[in-house]
């Protein structure tokens, strides 16, 4: 009777200026959701009105809990998500099941919607970004900022950031074996090439230095980064050859150094650690880390699992793993996965391949921020190729590799509820 009591006093504070007799659940499980990805949308839209949100950790695959109005009713139907209006005492009820010590769930208040960055080029590139698709199917609004964006401190007004799929070690995506006569690569390259030294610097891979650094300050100071594919381990190569020489001469004009191997400073990593860089230029591949080339797993049989976490001790990897299943499609990308023995012990792997040892989608804490590697380019493209044309998310609607990426979007928005463990 007292945590009944407790329940619904914590309800009625949280709240406490509506005058509504009903809410909004939106259930996000496998049967009852029409559209999954447009729910996080409605989410993130409500927020964004001033209204309260509870997200219901594990329960119906994550359902949300919304004040209902009018407003939010129409949205939702204008938008093809399925809602149902519930009573207050049925909130209190299901309120009081994920209370319960018996039940592997938690109710997380959603304070106010995170403003978004994404990190990519004004220029039309021959891929298309996986994150800008949903979050634009989503109606989740986004700015993209680049190179001149971060170096000017405009990270400051933003709260998540995405990196699109992109080369912080200034190699131009290791493209140059296969695609160095193409058009878009000698064009790319011209591009950067002038908006390196337009920004102050020599190179190419001093200017993509200066932009890392700038995004690793942002996660020290307390941002929240989600980078997919090749973004991931550009980047930590790029922290860890800080002042080190590893472009070839059809990079930057110069040979690279010697014996820049063992000048590598994994201290500097977010993520990965004992890697080994890969020398020749015309190799599609920048390091150990990566699994592509050592994947031994047929498409039929390419799937990864989610880990299982307390919802009430370890809320942080809980939410970043809400799905409606625990089993996700593979996908492949520049950067498909992540060698095991390659991450950092104290880096969360949230899921994984155990048949082939490779991680998949990585969470961990940098000073007071926090950052999240998904492998692989397109959850919804197996072998996403250059050219191919994008991906129409109105023909996946209920993806859970996409839903991966938009509880990143959702997790800045969380109230601030200290880790247990």
């Amino acid at each position: 009777m007292q945590t009944l009591i407790k329940i619904i006093i914590a309800y009625l504070i949280f709240f406490t200026h509506s005058v509504y007799a009903s809410f909004i659940l939106i259930p996000m499980d496998a049967v009852t959701q029409t559209n999954h990805l447009k729910a996080y949308g409605i989410t993130y839209w409500s927020l964004q009105q001033g209204n309260k949100v509870q997200w219901l950790l594990n329960y119906e695959g994550g359902s949300f809990l919304l004040e209902d109005n009018e407003a939010t009713r129409n949205e939702c139907k204008i938008r093809g998500v399925t809602f149902q209006v519930i009573s207050d005492t049925q909130a209190i009820q299901i309120l009081e099941k994920i209370s319960s010590p018996s039940q592997n769930m938690d109710a997380i208040i959603l304070e106010k919607a995170p403003k978004i960055a994404v990190y990519s080029p004004k220029s039309k590139l021959p891929w298309d970004d996986a994150v800008t698709l949903v979050l634009t199917y989503a109606e989740i609004p986004f700015d993209v900022i680049y190179d001149e964006d971060v170096l000017d401190e405009k990270l400051l007004f933003y709260e998540w950031l995405h990196l699109h799929h992109e080369d912080f070690t200034g190699q131009y995506g290791r493209f140059y074996g296969a695609y160095r006569r193409a058009p878009w690569y000698i064009e790319q390259k011209k591009e950067a090439e002038e908006l390196a030294f337009k920004l102050g610097y020599s190179k190419v891979s001093q200017e993509k230095l200066a932009v890392a650094l700038k995004i690793r300050d942002f996660v020290v100071g307390g941002g929240f980064m989600f980078a997919m594919c090749s973004a991931t381990d550009s980047f930590d190569i790029a922290l860890a050859a800080e002042g080190v020489d590893i472009c070839e001469s059809m990079f930057d004009g110069d040979p690279s150094e010697l014996d820049y191997q063992q000048k590598i400073n994994f201290n500097k990593t977010f993520a990965f650690k004992n890697f080994k860089l890969v020398r020749n230029p015309v190799v599609y591949e920048f390091s150990s880390i990566d699994m592509t080339s050592k994947r031994k797993i047929k498409r039929t049989n390419d799937y990864f699992s989610l880990q299982e976490y307390s919802a009430k001790w370890d809320p942080i990897p809980t939410m970043l793993c809400q799905n409606h299943t625990q089993l996700i499609k593979g996908f492949m990308g520049q950067t498909t996965s992540f060698d095991r023995i390659t991450v950092k012990s104290n880096v969360l792997v949230m899921g994984e391949n155990k048949s082939n040892k490779e991680a998949r989608y990585i969470h961990g804490v940098k000073g007071k921020g926090m950052f999240t590697f998904y492998g692989g380019h397109d959850p919804e493209d197996y072998q996403h190729r250059i050219g191919d044309l994008k991906t129409e998310l109105d023909l996946h609607p209920n993806s859970p590799g996409y839903r991966l990426i938009l509880n990143n979007v959702l997790f800045p928005a969380a109230k601030k509820k200290k880790q247990k463990t």
